[in-house]
């Protein structure tokens, strides 16, 4: 994305996705920094937000000092907020701490985080990260092992997919994932965690309205490197970029033939997906990745505008006309 006078939220929502992939991502980590100083985001609250997404960007190419400055920044601009972005942010610091040397103080400022275990489902996932970037996995199940007891105790009876659905489900799903890891042997929580996950698939599969997983779009670059990346993928985004955006040109169709008004295509990325998939254990080429990143772009709003007038510049970024380009590949 080229340097705007103005950062808006949408903007920084296109940067998530987007920067990893770029030529190059530091200089964007940077110009990101420079529109905090020079009181260039358009809401000023994103500012934890822009500098959280700085220091991501500088921790994944491993430029721990740059990643470390911003994050330290983002801590502070987020101060005493209990927003979810909040607490990543300070998830991400302690990361990043645990990568340079200082365990004793990314354990500490983890272990304040550990409560919202208790109350924010993203909260086991990135905190989990954090202690396995730090070598201390066996912490990280032990977290999760005693906020998932808590989650269950006095019941009665084992949870049903609809009422896991949200807080416990994710710390069983999270808890899961690490025990894999620690190659520990399966519990009746982790019996658990593989029925919910089925049932949730089953509903997913079943509905008659499957969105928006199948509003799920990847432009032709990152649709391309998705396939070389992972070649099992093919079955759930398409045999190549026409196949995949003809199917997600027919849902649209489908769903606008039946009163749906507001949808447009869910632009994702292959970084993107890639981190959903790391975040929750899943396999980044299967369907529960693909849905649940597919929600996770749903609910940060990054979804295109659609339909284009027939003589527009198509949805999908080709450059031709909608009429020329998509448009008529509901009809195949």
């Amino acid at each position: 994305m080229p340097t705007k006078d103005v950062l808006t939220s949408a903007d920084l929502t296109e940067l998530r996705q987007s920067a990893l992939g770029t030529a190059d991502p530091l200089g964007i980590a940077a110009e990101l920094a420079e529109a905090v100083e020079q009181g260039r985001l358009a809401d000023p609250a994103d500012t934890g937000r822009a500098l959280t997404l700085a220091a991501e960007i500088a921790e994944t190419r491993a430029r721990l000092d740059a990643a470390l400055r911003y994050a330290d920044r983002a801590v502070r601009a987020y101060a005493e907020s209990t927003e979810p972005d909040a607490g990543f942010a300070r998830a991400l610091h302690a990361r990043i701490l645990f990568r340079t040397g200082r365990s004793d103080e990314a354990l500490a400022e983890l272990t304040a985080l550990r409560p919202l275990l208790d109350s924010q489902p993203d909260a086991a996932a990135y905190l989990s990260a954090a202690l396995e970037a730090g070598g201390r996995t066996d912490l990280a199940e032990q977290w999760l092992t005693e906020a998932v007891e808590t989650a269950l105790r006095g019941r009665t009876a084992e949870p049903t997919a609809r009422e896991a659905a949200g807080l416990l489900f994710f710390l069983l799903q999270q808890r899961h994932r690490v025990r894999r890891e620690l190659a520990l042997p399966h519990d009746q929580n982790d019996n658990l965690a593989d029925r919910l996950e089925n049932e949730l698939f089953r509903t997913a599969t079943t509905t008659t309205e499957p969105e928006p997983v199948e509003r799920l779009f990847l432009p032709r670059g990152e649709f391309g490197a998705l396939l070389a990346r992972w070649p099992g993928s093919v079955e759930a985004y398409g045999r190549d970029w026409d196949e995949h955006r003809a199917r997600i040109q027919r849902e649209l169709v489908r769903l606008a033939d039946s009163g749906r008004v507001g949808i447009g295509p869910l632009r994702g990325g292959l970084e993107g997906l890639a981190g959903h998939a790391e975040r929750t254990g899943a396999d980044p080429a299967g369907t529960s990745a693909r849905a649940g990143y597919a929600a996770e772009l749903a609910g940060r709003g990054a979804q295109l505008p659609w339909p284009p007038e027939r003589n527009e510049a198509c949805w999908c970024g080709s450059g031709l006309k909608y009429k020329k380009c998509c448009l008529p590949r509901a009809r195949g």
